[in-house]
């Protein structure tokens, strides 16, 4: 097995930037969901609110981050002061967060025809993983609840070959956001790995990932319709177990130190799960 491709998000929700190598931070991949989207009392906003959220293209560099929009003629440019900060929520982490200029705001809000402010995960950001599935002091930026999230090719592959047997139109990986893809024929092996290395690096796979609407959406321009994995999850992917309900693609993971990837890195499994994760048959 070897890692088929890379990817991080620096805006939450925002459009995918396709990498060669990245630096593995505790936090998971340098530059991934550092920066979110909040309404006025803090809470934050995605794809499922805002759909053209797609359309949005985040870039960080020497602590500027270029925001570029599908339509819009003038990038916006946000720097952050860290004593500039507001308390936001994302799911069910409360945290402190830099908060971008008014102008920046204001001309955000524009763009989404809502009031909107831009905040930023920092060093003062302290947002914690539940201990109960990535174990103690594990910390995390705006992803939806731990560093990185895993998928594979090969399950790629099986809720294709379902969605096509039905009579339905095929779809990309792009539709579940990974962060590291890996290349291997078996269809949802990843649901017995409980621990993987890749370069050097130990990678515990916490918790299986439950899945929304936003794989619905076309990730270029945030639409709904099209594609559909969907009616393939819930025929194959039905989570049995309470603790994580719903339909399930990918694994959350945590790395237990830091160093880098890149594409072409041979993966291996260092501990397997007796047992896979518990699905409903259907």
């Amino acid at each position: 097995m070897k890692v088929k491709s890379l990817h991080i998000y620096p805006l939450k929700s925002g459009r995918v930037i396709d990498l060669d190598s990245a630096a593995i931070t505790a936090w998971g991949l340098s530059g991934d969901r550092r920066y979110m989207l909040v309404d006025p009392d803090g809470r934050c906003i995605t794809q499922r609110e805002v759909q053209p959220l797609a359309q949005v293209t985040a870039v960080a560099k020497d602590g500027v981050l270029t925001l570029s929009k599908v339509g819009e003629p003038q990038p916006i440019l946000a720097s952050f002061d860290t004593d500039r900060r507001m308390n936001v929520e994302i799911w069910d982490s409360k945290v402190t967060a830099a908060v971008a200029l008014d102008g920046v705001n204001h001309a955000l809000s524009k763009w989404f025809g809502i009031p909107v402010l831009l905040v930023h995960a920092d060093e003062i950001t302290d947002r914690q993983c539940s201990p109960d599935w990535a174990g103690a002091s594990v910390s995390t930026g705006f992803a939806d609840g731990y560093p990185i999230l895993v998928t594979t090719t090969g399950s790629l592959k099986a809720l294709n070959e379902a969605t096509l047997a039905a009579g339905d139109e095929g779809f990309g990986m792009d539709r579940f956001r990974p962060n590291v893809v890996i290349e291997d024929d078996a269809p949802f092996a990843d649901d017995r790995w409980a621990a993987i290395e890749i370069g050097g690096i130990r990678y515990d796979l916490v918790k299986p990932c439950a899945r929304c609407i936003m794989t619905t959406q076309d990730q270029l321009t945030g639409e709904r319709g099209g594609p559909d994995p969907m009616p393939a999850m819930r025929k194959l992917r039905m989570s049995a177990d309470r603790r994580v309900s719903g339909v399930l693609f990918g694994w959350n993971a945590v790395p237990r130190t830091i160093g880098a990837l890149q594409v072409g890195d041979s993966v291996s499994v260092l501990e397997q799960r007796p047992e896979g994760w518990p699905l409903k048959q259907r």
